[in-house]
């Protein structure tokens, strides 16, 4: 049960480190939003939070092989996911990329979940 716990955490860790490359800068963050970026100030805030998925991304990793950073980590990653899901759903009319980074923080949910649940009955 462990393992399954470790890795719920893997695959929401590279969910969350796959945005990383938006920090690169505008093309970069313009192929995974399908926005335009030209802007300085949204690049900069769009870059920003690349930087802090990558973050999120790092620390939900280190958890997924650190039993003691397992529940501060499945509550980060949750208040993540849920944020962005919860403030698409509400707002509406985003863009076919925008669907699909809804549709991974769907998986991301359900393996947080899941591997939230195991990690309380193991």
């Amino acid at each position: 049960m462990r393992a399954l716990v470790s890795a719920s955490l893997v695959v929401v860790a590279v969910i969350h480190l796959l945005p990383v490359s938006g920090a690169l800068g505008a093309r970069r963050l313009s192929a995974l939003y399908g926005l335009s970026f030209d802007e300085p100030n949204l690049e900069i805030l769009m870059r920003h939070r690349a930087v802090m998925f990558g973050l999120l991304g790092v620390f939900l990793l280190g958890a997924a092989f650190s039993a003691a950073l397992q529940p501060m980590a499945f509550g980060a990653g949750l208040v993540s996911v849920v944020s962005f899901v919860g403030l698409a759903w509400r707002v509406g009319g985003y863009n076919g990329a925008l669907r699909r980074v809804v549709a991974v923080d769907l998986v991301a949910l359900a393996c947080l979940v899941l591997g939230g649940v195991l990690r309380a009955l193991g």
